[in-house]
């Protein structure tokens, strides 16, 4: 299903996106992360990208439809109803493990899905759709192996400022034909936010360095004053090392409360609803893939914390209490595996879920489950829609 027209797509970004050199940076052993953008890059026109995208992918069957719906919980949507009749603005998340390409290719074993689906001259483009669908203002995406040549140079050109943190250790590099190691990257508007402060994590566990990492970014609202934290990480992976990602989700919760709450205490011009008084931590968000399902320690670490953490997906749910039933669904050599692996954490205290991105039936799915020639990766995309609370309706606190 290739198709010769891929190569023209974006048209004066094509040539950036096969640029040998900036592909090469991955390769640096010196170069732990990297958060500059390119400049001078020609802006390029959303709706246009998309359509090309359309273009080029025009022989593969459509992506699943998805609708953006209200949370099931009733709380949620009066407050969502009264943020709109405030006019607050709302902040569009997306977290997203998008599948290294060296993994899909060479490692992963999707027994179901046909080597041409993976193929990167069209599947980033399938990748792109979705991204460029949803617009998001935060963009959290892991398995990224493909950040220089492709991923950075589209996303500043939409007007993203974005950071990337490669594993110390990636399993991409014991693929042949690899593009340097997968890791986590952030992105988020420069239109919409200001960058405050940026911390790269290696995580740990039982006090010793792992293989997994974190990008945690203090970012300031340019319309409303207020600041948030954002992170992004993607932890062990496997069955049997559930401890490991429990430790690892410990460690990294420690971190978060070190970070907003000294972006609290060093940032005294901001003040308001969800701006940190001083006495209390700058909110969060948290995307990104745990590798657990809501039954493991580190999920439990994680809405028991005092950070006063939530998990958005749940609010699908009747009751406002169940995750979905998957958000990975996959055929490998040892079988099918359907999961729930991917979350988006908030600071329920500071925010509001308005909208979220539904989950695709399995018909939608289909027999062969993901990935496929219809959707480019083994994990679903997760997207919500949040609002800072009003004064009114931050919880009280007991003295």
């Amino acid at each position: 299903m290739g198709s010769s027209s891929s190569s023209r797509l974006f048209g004066t970004l094509a040539q950036t996106l096969n640029s040998a050199p900036l592909a090469q940076q991955d390769y640096d052993p010196e170069q732990q992360y990297s958060d500059q953008d390119p400049e001078g890059l020609e802006q390029a026109d959303p709706d246009q990208l998309l359509r090309e995208c359309e273009k080029i992918l025009q022989n593969r069957p459509a992506r699943p439809h998805r609708d953006l719906v209200y949370p099931a919980d009733p709380k949620q949507q009066h407050q969502y109803r009264n943020n709109e009749q405030q006019q607050t603005p709302s902040i569009r998340v997306m977290t997203w493990n998008i599948l290294a390409q060296a993994l899909g290719e060479g490692k992963d074993g999707f027994v179901q899905c046909p080597l041409d689906a993976l193929n990167w001259a069209e599947r980033k483009y399938l990748i792109l759709e979705e991204i460029l669908t949803y617009r998001p203002d935060i963009l959290c995406l892991q398995e990224v192996d493909h950040y220089y040549d492709t991923f950075q140079p589209i996303m500043a050109s939409l007007g993203y400022h974005s950071t990337f943190l490669p594993k110390p250790w990636s399993p991409c590099l014991e693929v042949a034909s690899n593009n340097g190691p997968d890791g986590c990257a952030l992105f988020y508007r420069r239109a919409r936010f200001g960058l405050l402060h940026t911390s790269h994590l290696r995580l740990s566990a039982m006090m010793l360095p792992t293989n997994q990492v974190a990008i945690v970014q203090t970012l300031r609202c340019r319309e409303t004053g207020q600041r948030l934290c954002v992170a992004v990480t993607h932890l062990k992976a496997r069955s049997g090392w559930e401890k490991l990602r429990g430790a690892q989700g410990a460690d990294l919760l420690q971190s978060l409360k070190a970070i907003t709450s000294w972006a609290a205490v060093s940032d005294p011009v901001s003040r308001g609803p969800g701006g940190g008084s001083g006495t209390e931590g700058v909110p969060l968000i948290v995307c990104g893939d745990f590798n657990a399902e809501p039954s493991e320690d580190v999920y439990r670490r994680f809405i028991s914390s005092p950070l006063g953490l939530d998990s958005a997906y749940k609010l699908l749910s009747a009751d406002g209490q169940t995750e979905p039933a998957y958000t990975t669904w996959k055929i490998r050599p040892s079988g099918e595996s359907c999961s729930t692996l991917d979350y988006i954490w908030y600071s329920h205290g500071a925010f509001t879920v308005d909208t979220l991105l539904d989950i695709p039936t399995e018909e939608q799915i289909g027999p062969d489950r993901l990935p496929s020639y219809h959707y480019p990766s083994d994990h679903l995309s997760l997207l919500c829609d949040v609002s800072f609370r009003e004064p009114r309706d931050q919880p009280h606190r007991l003295m």
